[in-house]
């Protein structure tokens, strides 16, 4: 291991980027951030059920939780620790105390895509061997590289003369838009002064930080299920009730919906189908699909609007729909006072040579959640996004992290972390 500890980081990042795991089922990523950790200075570990608040969206069917726990038992996590985890009760809070002063918090997100990685010669993980060995699924989104990177971050304050307590909080469900939550309301992030929140790449190079991200879009997704009644498509057609005609009429609705002058929104049926057969009326149908808004009233205004279409489409037709709710988050503005920090610690770190105030998301994030909960208690909060050179760009199956950025993120952060200290905002 080099004396910064970077190999040691490098090699959790590549493990984590073999055992990827979508939301909610992060059982092998969790049991090895605990291995991880526990050998680590922490004056606290809060892990699963104790960092959670319980009413989630989203969670898997127990059968399918229990096949990727033991898929992590198989790849080698603590079985008493995966344990811990049963019913999709992922993700952990790390805490360093080190006497008076604020309490700092540094939000980074764990979960995976359902993507199937590349497996040519010009993709590095495959090229290294570090290529996902959970088939179908893949890290396409840089959030092995923040898991580690939060490790990194606990390494460098450990071992600074920063006074304060510093809580890293590894978070599941983001890609689901549905861990920010549960993970806000847990307890934990109460008594926090000052949030950072990370995401790697977001299209800008390795060596250029964004100090504070804003452009958040306030994001829902629902799940709409349609039942009818089935019939024999050529000699009782009139006996049946089409769901599939009702789930048509509403994806052409939806896109219908008005916009806004007060700014931008969004509408995507992002999954549909229905039906059994060409011979039969088909029974039941679904949409899974998403609203999204510049602000949270936005997204709530096209929520409101789907929902009628929702519910008139399947009057139209006389079906009947049932529409639940998989994931959302409000939209957030990063505190500009605390962006300057983050910019400046940037400013004297090795391997930055750009440097931006602030950039528009363009998309949706559920660390929102975390954020606007420490701004409603008097606290300030950014979205610090550091650049990553990323072939294929984020969500693609050949999407890497440049490894530089790891070492570039821990010293922006934790540089950041250390002038934090002095309280520069009185709030603690």
């Amino acid at each position: 291991m080099s004396a910064d500890g970077t190999d040691e980081l490098l090699a959790l990042r590549r493990d984590l980027h073999r055992h990827p795991e979508p939301a909610w089922r992060e059982f092998y990523t969790t049991a090895r951030l605990v291995d991880e950790l526990e050998t680590r200075p922490l004056d606290e570990l809060h892990v699963g059920p104790e960092v959670l608040a319980a009413d989630r969206r989203g969670v898997p069917p127990d059968d399918e939780l229990d096949d990727w726990a033991q898929r992590a038992i198989d790849a080698g996590a603590r079985e008493d620790m995966v344990d811990r985890l049963r019913g999709g009760y992922t993700g952990l809070v790390a805490v360093l105390r080190r006497g008076e002063g604020p309490t700092v918090g540094l939000r980074v997100d764990i979960d995976a895509l359902p993507i199937t990685e590349a497996d040519d010669p010009e993709h590095r993980p495959a090229d290294a061997g570090f290529r996902s060995e959970n088939e179908g699924y893949m890290h396409a989104c840089g959030h092995d590289a923040h898991a580690t990177i939060g490790v990194g971050v606990i390494d460098a304050i450990a071992e600074s003369d920063f006074q304060g307590t510093l809580k890293v909080f590894f978070q599941p469900s983001e890609e689901a838009v549905s861990g920010g939550e549960p993970m806000a309301k847990g307890g934990h992030l109460d008594d926090v002064d000052y949030l950072l929140a990370l995401h790697v790449g977001l299209d800008h190079p390795t060596g250029e930080v964004v100090a504070g991200v804003d452009g958040f879009l306030a994001v829902s997704h629902f799940d709409a299920s349609f039942s009818g009644d089935s019939a024999h498509a050529g000699g009782h057609p009139e006996r049946g009730r089409n769901a599939v005609q009702a789930m048509a009429t509403a994806v052409q609705n939806l896109y219908s919906i008005p916009r806004h002058d007060d700014g931008a929104t969004r509408i995507n049926a992002g999954r549909v189908g229905g039906g059994t057969a060409s011979n039969i009326v088909p029974e039941d149908a679904f949409i899974e699909g998403e609203v999204r808004g510049e602000t949270t009233e936005l997204m709530e205004y096209m929520d409101d609007h789907a929902q009628r279409i929702l519910r008139s489409a399947a009057d139209m037709h006389d079906c009947e729909v049932a529409v639940e709710y998989a994931g959302r988050a409000p939209s957030a503005e990063s505190d500009t006072e605390l962006a300057s920090l983050v910019a400046a610690a940037a400013a004297s770190t090795p391997g930055v040579d750009s440097i931006l105030d602030s950039d528009d998301l363009g998309g949706s994030e559920d660390a929102t959640y975390l954020m606007r909960h420490v701004q409603e208690r008097g606290g300030l909060a950014t979205y610090v996004c550091v650049g990553t050179d990323h072939p294929g760009g984020h969500h693609t199956s050949a999407f890497d992290v440049d490894e530089e950025t790891i070492s570039i993120a821990v010293d922006v952060l934790s540089g950041t972390i250390r002038t934090l200290d002095d309280d520069p905002a009185g709030i603690a």
